[in-house]
């Protein structure tokens, strides 16, 4: 954190959010600025390890290190205003890990500095990235991970999950490249049952997402495949793959699924990965489009 609030390396994702939303703002707003910065410094990394004795390209467990050839860009992208944008997004989303922790480094250990080791909060100054304002932000150091729910990009928590869950915190997957290059998705909506909507037990509803191809690579054949197989009597029951009409570059597409509600009341958390028509996950540095429903 104290090389991220320096400018020396980009926040995680996950740590974004965090203080964004402890400035009072929100974070779906500072999305699309996070991302272009993100690009902004892989692409540096990419140039400045050609000729910078010493630089090292390679990501840190939770954010990008930015050597000194890297620092300029950096900021200018950190500054920059950009559109929002929210949802599922480029695989230059990689906080927090898979193991949910943080990723933005820690100062190294020695003579005169603690490592922070204890089961408690501890007050950390942290600057939000593009919204200019210092803030003072409990971080919780008992677990080493960011928050203890269910950890979706590595499976549903073991605990039963109950209505006072939703909504479920949503963790990103490391990064990963798409299975083909120039393609991208951006998550735009859901048109239908939001987080935490209502439903009756035993009943049928029709779950609507919009997706938007914002890559270079048109969509033809693929499809939402449901990542907790085989599907369990208390969950609620959907098609195991869930079609995408052909989608060409810069075009939305709502994807559709009917959703049969278990008799046992409780809460429905459900998560899909996008695959081409070969069966390959699309976008596995994506965090997968899920539905959330409160069954009664």
């Amino acid at each position: 954190m104290h090389e991220a609030t320096k400018g020396n390396k980009l926040p995680s994702w996950g740590t974004t959010v965090e203080f964004v939303k402890a400035c009072g703002a929100d974070p779906a707003a500072y999305r699309e600025r996070w991302e272009n910065a993100n690009r902004t410094v892989r692409s540096a990394s990419a140039e400045g390890a050609a000729t910078v004795a010493g630089t090292s390209a390679a990501r840190s467990p939770g954010g990008f290190d930015a050597s000194a050839a890297e620092r300029p860009a950096l900021h200018t992208a950190i500054g920059a205003q950009a559109p929002r944008s929210v949802g599922e997004t480029s695989p230059a989303v990689p906080p927090p890990p898979p193991d949910g922790s943080a990723g933005d480094g820690r100062p190294p250990g020695g003579r005169g500095r603690s490592r922070l080791t204890r089961p408690a909060a501890v007050a950390l100054v942290v600057a939000a990235v593009g919204v200019g304002t210092v803030v003072v932000v409990a971080v919780s150091r008992g677990s080493g991970q960011e928050g203890d729910g269910p950890k979706p990009s590595g499976g549903p928590s073991k605990a039963a999950l109950s209505p006072a869950d939703c909504p479920v915190r949503v963790f990103n997957p490391a990064p990963a490249p798409p299975a083909h290059q120039g393609d991208k998705a951006v998550f735009i909506a859901d048109i239908t049952l939001p987080d935490c909507t209502r439903v009756g037990a035993g009943t049928t509803v029709t779950k609507v997402w919009r997706l938007k191809n914002t890559g270079t690579v048109p969509w033809e054949g693929y499809s939402l495949r449901r990542l907790d197989l085989p599907q369990r009597a208390d969950q609620c029951q959907t098609i195991s793959d869930v079609p995408i009409n052909d989608t060409r570059p810069g075009a939305m597409v709502d994807i559709r699924t009917d959703i049969t509600t278990p008799r046992k009341p409780g809460l429905c958390y459900v998560r899909f990965k996008m695959v081409d028509a070969a069966g390959k996950v699309a976008f596995p540095g994506n965090r997968p489009v899920n539905f959330q429903v409160i069954v009664e």
